[in-house]
C-alpha cells in the first residue's frame, strides 16, 4: 500500500474553518476536509465537497455557495491571522465594516478598535502587520483612541466625558499630541466637542470696569456624535411638544374618573390633559398603575386616541392587563426595523396617537427616547411613568433622572403606600430600601423569606431547593412562574452555573439544538425584532416549544417566534437571569440571590430593582454579609455624566 500523501492545511483556511465562519459547516465536517483534499480556499469546489461523508449534491452546492458568500469575512481572516489575532473577530468586523471590511482595515487598521472586545494592543498589532513603518503617533491611532475612550464610557452609561479625562487617556496610551487627536476625531464626524456653558452672573452686581466671567474650561466635554445628537434632539423635541400642546379637556373632567384616586393621583391625571410632556413617578404600591388606568379611561371617554407602551414585552403585557387597553413594546410602537436599529415611525411618518403613555420609563436610554419623541407629532401629549430609584437604562443616558432634575416638565410624585395598607411585606421592604434602610423582615405569611447562606456554593444549593421544592410545596406557586435573579454571571451562584443546576432538575436533556431542549426557559440578550412573526427584545424571557433543523420555536411574552441563524447566539437559558435583564418584568415568585462575589457591585438601585420584581412571594438568599446593608445605606449607582439636564434647562 502506498503511503498517504501528507498535506499541510493553509493556516488562514484552517483558522477560518475552526472559527466556525463557514456558514453551514459543522465541526465534524470541518475535521473531514483534509481527507477530501480540501486544505486551502482554492480547493473548495462543489465536486470536492461531495467527497465528504454525509454530503449529497444539494448540500455540497449549498456549502459551496455559502463559502463564496463568506469571501469578505475570509479576507479579514487573512489580515487577522497575519497579525496573530483571533480569527473569530472577522465576523464582527465584516458585520460592522461591511463587505469591504478588509480594504478598510488595510487603510486604517485602528478601525478594528471600534469592535467590541478589541484592545488597543490588538489594533496596534494589526497596524504593525499591515502598515509599513506603523507609528504610535499616527493620527488615525489618536483618533481611534478618542472614540474608544468615549465608547468605553458609554458602557457605564455616560453620554459625555470631560475633555480633560480624554486627554489623560490619550497620554496614557502614548499619544504625544492629544489636541490633534481630538481635532481629528471631531473632524471625522464621529465625535462632538461641547463648549463649556456660559457662567451665570448678576448683571447689576458688575461694575463698569469688571470683566465678564469666563466659561470654565474644565466643563468642556466630548461625546460620540450619536449620543450627543440624541441628547440635543431629545431636548429640542421636549421643547417642541411643550410648546405645541393644547389642552385636551378641562381639569374638571377628572371628576368623572376620580373615584378611588387621592389628590396627587388626580393631579397627575389633570397634568396629562394640559402638559405636552409630563412625568408620573413613585415606588411600588403607590398607585401609578391605577392612575394610568384612570388617564386611559378618561381619554377614551373623550374619544382621544391613546397609545400605550413599555420597554419590555412583560411590562407591556402588564400595562395592557391593568388598563384594559392594548399596549406594545416601545420598539414595536416605533416599528423597529430588524437589527439595523432604525425605526419606521419618525418625523416623516409620526404616531397617530394624541396621547402616548410609556411605563417603566427608568429603562429608557437616550437613543430610544430621542426616537420616541421624534415620532410624536406637534400637539401630542407624552406621559412618562416610572420609578427613578430603579437601576438606570442599560444603554447610555439618564433620561428619567435628567428630566426630573431639569425641572423642564411637570412631575407628580406619588408617595402614599397603598399596598402597605393591605399588608404587603414586599412593598414595605422595597420602600424601606428605596429610602436607604434595611429593616428586619416581618412577614408571618411568608410573602418575604430571608434564607441565610454561608457562601456561593451553599447559596446556589438553597436557590435550587427553593425553586424546585420549598416554594411550590409551601406556597403552591408553580416553578414555571418562579424567576431567579442574581447580580452576577460567574461563580456558583451566577447565571451560568445556576441555569445548569436548574435545567438538570426542571428540564433535563442533552440540549439538542444549540444546547436547548423543548421546555427550556430562555432569555434574549439582544434585540431581534425582524424575526417572524413578532421578533423578540433584549431581556424578554420565553419557553422553547419546538425544535427544527438548527431552529427553535420560542414562546415569548410578546408572542411566538421561530429563532434561527445569528439570533440563536443571543439566547441564553433563562431560569436565572441578571437584575438588569429582569428589570421591567414581574413574576409571581422571585428568588433573589446575593452571593459574596456580588459585594462590590451591590448598590441601592440594584437591590431595590431586584426586590421589586416579585408579585406574590420573594425569597432572598443572603450570602453577601455586611455588604448588603452597606450598599443599601450608602451606595447609589455612580452618577452618569450626561448633558441632557442642562440642555433641557436651557
Amino acid at each position: 500500500m502506498s503511503a498517504v500523501p501528507t498535506t499541510t492545511t493553509d493556516p488562514v483556511f484552517a483558522a477560518f474553518c475552526a472559527a466556525g465562519l463557514w456558514p453551514g459547516l459543522g465541526k465534524r465536517a470541518a475535521a473531514e476536509l483534509p481527507a477530501a483534499g480540501i486544505t486551502s480556499s482554492d480547493d473548495v469546489t462543489a465536486d470536492r465537497l461531495l467527497k465528504l461523508p454525509r454530503v449529497g449534491r444539494q448540500r455540497a452546492e449549498r456549502l459551496f455557495s455559502s463559502f463564496l458568500a463568506a469571501a469578505p469575512t475570509y479576507e479579514v481572516v487573512e489580515l487577522l491571522v497575519g497579525a496573530g489575532l483571533d480569527a473569530k473577530l472577522a465576523s464582527t468586523a465584516a458585520d460592522a465594516l461591511g463587505n469591504d471590511a478588509a480594504r478598510r482595515l488595510r487603510d486604517d487598521p485602528w478601525a478594528l478598535l471600534g469592535l467590541t472586545g478589541v484592545t488597543l494592543g490588538d489594533a496596534d498589532r494589526l497596524a504593525i502587520a499591515v502598515l509599513p513603518g506603523a507609528d504610535k503617533q499616527d493620527t488615525r491611532r489618536g483618533r481611534a483612541v478618542v472614540a474608544h475612550t468615549l465608547r468605553t464610557a458609554t458602557r457605564d452609561g455616560h453620554t459625555v466625558l470631560p475633555a480633560d479625562l480624554v486627554v489623560a487617556a490619550l497620554r496614557a496610551e502614548g499619544v504625544a499630541d492629544p489636541v490633534a487627536a481630538i481635532g481629528a476625531a471631531v473632524e471625522s464626524g464621529e465625535v462632538l466637542d461641547h463648549e463649556p456653558p456660559e457662567p451665570e452672573y448678576d448683571e447689576d452686581a458688575l461694575g463698569p470696569d469688571d470683566e465678564l466671567p469666563e466659561p470654565d474650561p474644565a466643563l468642556r466635554t466630548l461625546s460620540l456624535a450619536r449620543y450627543g445628537m440624541a441628547e440635543e434632539a431629545l431636548a429640542e423635541n421636549v421643547a417642541r411638544l411643550v410648546a405645541t400642546a393644547e389642552r385636551i379637556a378641562d381639569p374638571a373632567a377628572v371628576r368623572s374618573v376620580a373615584k378611588g384616586l387621592d389628590d396627587a393621583q388626580k393631579q397627575a391625571v389633570a397634568q396629562v390633559l394640559g402638559a405636552g410632556v409630563s412625568l408620573l413617578t413613585g415606588g411600588p404600591g403607590t398607585g401609578k398603575s391605577r392612575t394610568v388606568a384612570a388617564v386611559v379611561k378618561l381619554l377614551q371617554s373623550k374619544g382621544t386616541e391613546v397609545a400605550l407602551a413599555a420597554p419590555t414585552g412583560r411590562a407591556a403585557k402588564r400595562l395592557e392587563e391593568l388598563t384594559d387597553h392594548p399596549a406594545v413594546t416601545v420598539h414595536r410602537l416605533l416599528g423597529a426595523q430588524g437589527t439595523s436599529g432604525g425605526f419606521a415611525r419618525n418625523e416623516e411618518w409620526p404616531l397617530d396617537a394624541d396621547v402616548v403613555v410609556v411605563d417603566e420609563a427608568s429603562m429608557l436610554d437616550v437613543e430610544l427616547t430621542a426616537a420616541l419623541l421624534e415620532a410624536c407629532q406637534d400637539g401630542t401629549h407624552l406621559l412618562l411613568v416610572g420609578d427613578p430609584a430603579q437601576l438606570p437604562s442599560i444603554g447610555p443616558g439618564h433620561v428619567l433622572g435628567d428630566l426630573i432634575d431639569s425641572g423642564a416638565v411637570p412631575e407628580t410624585e406619588l408617595t402614599t403606600l397603598y399596598r402597605q395598607a393591605e399588608g404587603g411585606a414586599i412593598a414595605r421592604l422595597a420602600n424601606a430600601v428605596r429610602a436607604g434602610e434595611l429593616p428586619p423582615v416581618d412577614s408571618p405569611d411568608r410573602e418575604v423569606v430571608v434564607v441565610p447562606a454561608g457562601g456561593s456554593a451553599e447559596a446556589a444549593k438553597r436557590v435550587v431547593q427553593l425553586v424546585t421544592d420549598s416554594i411550590p410545596r409551601a406556597l403552591g406557586i408553580d416553578p414555571a412562574t418562579v424567576q431567579v435573579v442574581t447580580p452576577v454571571h460567574r461563580g456558583p451562584a451566577g447565571t451560568i452555573e445556576l441555569n445548569k443546576a436548574l435545567k438538570a432538575r426542571l428540564n433535563p436533556g442533552d440540549g439538542t439544538v444549540w444546547g436547548f431542549d423543548v421546555g427550556d426557559r430562555v432569555v434574549a440578550t439582544a434585540n431581534h425584532l425582524d424575526l417572524e412573526p413578532t421578533g423578540f427584545a433584549n431581556g424578554e424571557t420565553g419557553v422553547v416549544t419546538g425544535t427544527g433543523d438548527g431552529t427553535l420555536d420560542v414562546d415569548f411574552a410578546s408572542g411566538p417566534v421561530t429563532v434561527s441563524g445569528s439570533a440563536m447566539s443571543d439566547l441564553r437559558h433563562g431560569w436565572a437571569i441578571t437584575v438588569h435583564r429582569a428589570q421591567g418584568s414581574e413574576w409571581p415568585g422571585v428568588v433573589v440571590v446575593l452571593p459574596p462575589e456580588a459585594g462590590g457591585m451591590l448598590s441601592r438601585p440594584l437591590v431595590y430593582t431586584a426586590l421589586t420584581r416579585a408579585q406574590r412571594h420573594l425569597s432572598i438568599v443572603h450570602a453577601s454579609g455586611a455588604a448588603l446593608a452597606r450598599a443599601v445605606s450608602q451606595v447609589d449607582v455612580r452618577p452618569r455624566r450626561t448633558r441632557l439636564a442642562r440642555l433641557l434647562a436651557e
